[in-house]
This record gives C-alpha cells, structure tokens and sequence, in this order.
C-alpha cells in the first residue's frame, strides 16, 4: 500500500510542476524573422502570436505574393520554435517521459 501512496504522491507533485510549466510558457516568447529581417513575429509559449512587424520597403515592393509568403515563414518558425521550447520545459518535468496529449 505504501506503494501506491508515494505514487499518488508523485503524480500530484509531478501535476503541480506540470501546471506551473504551462503557466510560465505565457512569459516565454520565441522571434522569427523571414526575408532577411523584412517581416518578424513575436509568440508566446502558449502558442499564441504577440506582434507581426513588417518592414515598410517590403510592404511598398507591391508583391502581395511573396508578402504574404513572409508572414506564413516567419509565423511558422515563431510557432514551431515556441512548440519546441515548451516541450523542453514539459520534458524536464516528465523526466522525458512520452505522455500523449501534453504537447
């Protein structure tokens, strides 16, 4: 039986360092940039993207094409990067344990 309360006991500190994880991922912010610097995206941890700053020569050059381009690449890398440092917060807390549907 002691077995399995140190288990329970385990779990719930491994949730509480799991919920402190995901609520620091709100201050993490990851910068992506496409075009040589034209276009930047700022994104948070939580996935969510803070600002998208788009040099005003890109914006002039009037293709709307390869602007558009621009964003979707650096929006992208801004995700991705931000997913990817998550997971290595995550992971630290799971001992890199596989736990499906946590990221």
């Amino acid at each position: 039986m002691a077995n399995i309360e140190k288990l329970m006991k385990q779990a719930a500190r491994m949730q509480e360092q799991m919920q402190s994880v995901q609520a620091g991922l709100v201050n993490l912010t990851v910068e992506a940039s496409s075009g040589g610097g034209a276009v930047k995206v700022v994104a948070k941890g939580d996935g969510s993207v803070v600002s998208i700053k788009i040099d005003p020569a890109a914006a002039s050059a009037g293709d709307v094409s390869m602007l558009e381009d621009l964003v979707l690449s650096a929006v992208n890398q801004a995700l991705t990067q931000a997913r990817d440092r998550a997971s290595a917060e995550m992971s630290k807390v799971t001992a890199g344990m596989n736990i499906p549907g946590l990221m």
